[in-house]
């Protein structure tokens, strides 16, 4: 093989190029083979989910941006080491990480979930209450911007995986209303490399979560750390 053609497949396996040099992703984020290893090695995923999945495949438009069992696992294992009374989720999706989140809640728990798109509302309620999640999880549909303020409480565990461009605001909402001890996480705060190019893209999404990163990084009521779980996940734990 000639040179020219190693750097070429090597260039193609680690970078996607598009048109607009301000899309450059880094593509596969992590090696194919380390995430397939990542998911072998992991709890078995429970029927219901593993049913929402597939089902979730079938029937929606991206698919991809489910959670899946790997981050799921994590994100089950979290809510039960935390084992909150009240949990507030930003972008709900068909529910897979509302699920996960659920099962650690403690004795009369609630999941507060904001999903922006109408359209899921009536598939959300019915499979919550299928899979027995009814009375532990409260689907509100809406601009999440509106509806945080309107939730009374404060959050033991608050998890983002919503509209990128407001991750900040978003921020800036729920910090004050978390618990001492409490967690934030987000999701995609890595944004496929992105937000680690230099010079870095200047596209809305990416700015906003270089932002957020820095805010909470920056912030002294928090200690924080990057987790390169899939896209990558901000874990900060309210001190």
């Amino acid at each position: 093989m000639r040179e020219g053609q190693r750097i070429e497949e090597l260039s193609l396996k680690f970078y996607r190029y598009r048109k607009d040099m301000s899309e450059i992703q880094i593509f596969p984020f992590i090696d194919s083979r380390i995430e397939n290893y990542c998911e072998e090695n992991v709890s078995k995923e429970p029927k219901a989910l593993e049913e929402l999945d597939r089902k979730t495949h079938l029937c929606f438009v991206r698919p991809n941006m489910i959670s899946g069992n790997w981050q799921g696992t994590f994100l089950r294992m979290i809510s039960k080491m935390i084992n909150p009374k009240t949990i507030l989720e930003i972008g709900t999706f068909t529910g897979y990480a509302t699920i996960c989140l659920a099962d650690g809640l403690g004795e009369g728990g609630l999941v507060h979930t904001i999903e922006k798109d109408g359209e899921f509302e009536e598939f959300l309620n019915s499979n919550f209450q299928e899979k027995g999640y009814g009375d532990k999880i409260r689907v509100h549909i809406g601009k999440a911007l509106d509806i945080i303020p309107k939730i009374e409480g404060n959050f033991d565990i608050v998890f983002i995986d919503a509209d990128k461009a407001n991750y900040p605001e978003y921020y800036n909402l729920c910090i004050e209303r978390l618990n001492k001890g409490g967690l934030i996480i987000a999701d995609n705060i890595l944004w496929y490399g992105k937000v680690g190019l230099a010079p870095m893209p200047k596209d809305k999404e990416t700015i906003a979560i270089n932002n957020f990163n820095k805010l909470i990084t920056q912030d002294d009521r928090v200690e924080n750390v990057i987790i390169p779980i899939r896209d990558g996940l901000m874990m900060g734990r309210k001190l």
